[in-house]
């Protein structure tokens, strides 16, 4: 009895592999930027913003040789701008704010040498629902969108820079 139970849930799981890997899933891996990006200079028009932080930690995570010193041959990442906007979705029946788009907006400069700037600009969209009666857990529940945007615009810097 157990050791058809073993079989059947063995079999269960070898279906499921066989089913996964014919189908051309992969697990998601770090971007393979090319071999003259693997070493930048990376610098941002303010150097205290925390999008430029969180890339220089996710050009670590992708093996990125960050050189602080400008050479001259070195290619050169620069972080132009980022910007939160918000628009307004919809309203309480008070005519208080009920609910936001949250717009980030990024633009960043690549420049290899010997070849023109590249300049990429994109914008990431969230909605974020308000409530004056919980102002506090809303503040924080803000910080938190504003973390997970930043995160995902650094990680698309690093795939948009694999396919340039």
């Amino acid at each position: 009895m157990f050791a058809a139970s073993a079989l059947r849930h063995s079999l269960v799981i070898s279906c499921l592999v066989l089913l996964l890997s014919s189908c051309g899933f992969h697990l998601k891996k770090a971007s393979d930027l090319p071999q003259d990006l693997m070493t930048l200079e990376v610098n941002a028009s303010d150097p205290n913003s925390a999008l430029y932080e969180q890339l220089l930690s996710e050009l670590a995570r992708s093996n990125v040789q960050v050189n602080k010193g400008l050479r001259a041959n070195s290619p050169m990442l620069r972080l132009t701008s980022d910007r939160l906007d918000r628009r307004t979705l919809s309203l309480f029946k008070n005519g208080q704010v009920a609910e936001y788009e949250l717009i980030y907006s990024v633009s960043y400069t690549l420049k290899r040498a010997g070849e023109d700037p590249i300049e990429q600009y994109f914008e990431l969209y969230r909605n974020y629902q308000d409530d004056p009666d919980n102002a506090l857990a809303k503040a924080n529940e803000m910080t938190i969108l504003l973390e997970e945007l930043r995160k995902q615009a650094s990680r698309r810097i690093v795939r948009e820079l694999a396919q340039l």
